[in-house]
């Protein structure tokens, strides 16, 4: 009787091992994030989408997009409201310039931080890097992507575009996200990173 009960429990453990799917990605943060937007509790998608989501679709990693940037603080810049995809205005600073190099070519972009997230301990050092680049509409979201950082120690700081990610506004109108400002233009393909959403 012992061994049947264990049988059973063997096969139920086994077929629950089988039922389990694992996360789609081929890196660290491409698994983070699937995993949290298949989280129908974190998820940004809307339950259409959710019901049968596999994993989003990402361009392969691609270490040209992995730069070391020089970081300039710009101390004296006003609080200014972003705009939004909404009549929502946050509250946010040009904190710093990056400058960096991609395949020969020099690039740069304005880094910002939140002013009422930097309230909160978690994102004190909390740094907003939105851009817009030559694959937007095409192969990644219209509205450009962001990127998160962390305030560097020094005058350098690596950006990682692999890590690029859509605004939630990409996977469902009810959020409101960001505009990318202008100046945060690239003028190549980013072709690293999340790619269009497909519902």
């Amino acid at each position: 009787m012992k061994q049947i009960a264990l049988l059973i429990l063997f096969i139920s453990t086994l077929s629950c091992a089988q039922d389990k799917v694992p996360i789609a990605g081929d890196t660290e943060f491409q698994r983070e994030i699937n995993s949290e937007y298949k989280d129908a509790t974190k998820s940004p998608l809307k339950d259409k989408d959710l019901k049968g989501f596999k994993g989003l679709d990402f361009f392969k990693f691609d270490s040209t997009f992995v730069v070391k940037a020089s970081f300039k603080r710009t101390p004296d810049e006003d609080v200014f409201e972003m705009k939004t995809t909404t009549t929502r205005l946050p509250e946010y600073v040009k904190y710093g310039v990056v400058s960096f190099e991609i395949k020969g070519k020099a690039y740069q972009l304005n880094i910002y931080q939140n002013q009422g997230l930097i309230k909160e301990e978690e994102y004190k050092d909390y740094l907003f890097l939105p851009f817009i680049d030559n694959t937007n509409g095409e192969e990644s979201y219209g509205g450009g992507r962001y990127i998160d950082m962390r305030i560097p120690e020094g005058d350098t700081i690596e950006i990682d575009f692999n890590k690029a990610y859509n605004p939630y506004c990409a996977y469902n109108e009810r959020y409101s996200c960001p505009i990318v400002p202008r100046e945060n233009y690239l003028d190549l393909e980013v072709k690293a990173g999340v790619k269009k959403f497909h519902d």
